[in-house]
């Protein structure tokens, strides 16, 4: 009698990207309003809630209010009055705007050019750096610790246009100097762009050593083994690995150097003669010109006009970086 021998089921298909996507959508139909309700629905509901709330109270509602009191003039105490887009046709016409523009700019090019390539050089040398790399991540973190108008005071004592001075003192050792530092036109804003660079450098530093974590030690090693020096690996592992990073630092840079405004308030006031009032310092003076209460329909039309420059600058660096920030 011959013995029969069980058949063995053809193993399943594997399924496709397509298939799973059919089946999750299909059990999303199949929960529905009343599926979401008996599942977690309303747990995440109630932990949202404190957070929905803090959003719209703090964030979104100013906003809101924002745009509405730039179409108003008010003094916030008397009944506001519709004013049209006279805010605005104030705002443009005002000779001090083109000059603030540019003086952003100016501060924007400035703070790209040393602020930007900055920590990333001190970032990698750091990462090469295989003793004591703790204490040399805090001290480059330092300066972000520091109060603002600390720091402020601080390099307005190294600015001094004496020749006692600290980096007048230092220029003389070099045979130049002194230099008036923040009293004149020409040296009034790379000033403030170093103070800038130096307080704010540290926090791009340590994304940029958490980034470098990730990147994968073989790569250093096959580019060893093909003969790269620190700058080629740099050139051709390390940058490219940080390609996101690198666009998105680059983004929040542009975003956070055009609403610059508490080094130049600070250091200079805006002077001298208007050299480093920026868009942010013109609101401020709209707003808070005079004690008996500024134009705060035209504070708030302009930084209308910034936000809504800031966002089509972002969503068209966004599409045109798209492909590099994934490929």
């Amino acid at each position: 009698m011959t013995q029969l021998t069980p058949t063995t089921a053809p193993p399943p298909l594997p399924a496709t990207a397509e298939t799973i996507e059919r089946t999750v959508a299909a059990t999303r139909r199949r929960r529905g309003v009343a599926g979401w309700f008996r599942g977690d629905g309303p747990h995440i509901l109630v932990f949202l809630l404190p957070l929905l709330f803090s959003f719209i109270l703090f964030s979104w509602k100013p906003i809101v209010d924002a745009a509405v009191m730039a179409f108003q003039h008010t003094n916030l105490i008397a009944p506001a009055e519709w004013v049209g887009w006279e805010n605005f046709a104030t705002v443009l016409s005002d000779p001090l705007l083109g000059k603030a523009v540019v003086n952003t700019l100016w501060f924007a090019a400035l703070a790209l050019l040393l602020g930007y390539p900055i920590p990333l050089v001190v970032a990698v040398l750091m990462s090469e750096v295989r003793r004591a790399r703790g204490l040399y991540s805090a001290l480059a973190y330092l300066p972000v610790i520091v109060p603002p108008v600390v720091g402020a005071l601080l390099w307005k004592f190294f600015y001094d246009a004496s020749p006692n001075g600290v980096f007048n003192t230092i220029a003389a050792w070099f045979g130049a100097g002194p230099f008036p530092w923040l009293q004149d036109q020409a040296t009034a804003m790379p000033s403030i762009v170093l103070f800038a660079t130096w307080s704010a450098a540290g926090g791009t530093i340590i994304i940029y050593l958490a980034a470098l974590v990730g990147v994968a030690p073989e790569l250093y090693d096959a580019a060893e083994v093909d003969g790269a020096g620190v700058w080629r690996k740099v050139w051709h592992v390390t940058i490219p690995q940080l390609r996101g990073v690198l666009l998105i630092t680059f983004i929040l840079q542009i975003i956070g150097t055009a609403q610059v405004f508490l080094e130049p308030f600070l250091l200079t006031a805006g002077g001298p003669a208007n050299s480093t009032t920026t868009v942010l310092m013109l609101i401020y003076k709209y707003a808070f010109q005079n004690s008996l209460g500024g134009d705060y329909g035209a504070a708030t039309a302009l930084s209308l006009m910034l936000a809504v420059v800031l966002a089509i600058f972002s969503a068209i660096y966004f599409r045109l970086t798209r492909s590099w920030s994934t490929s």
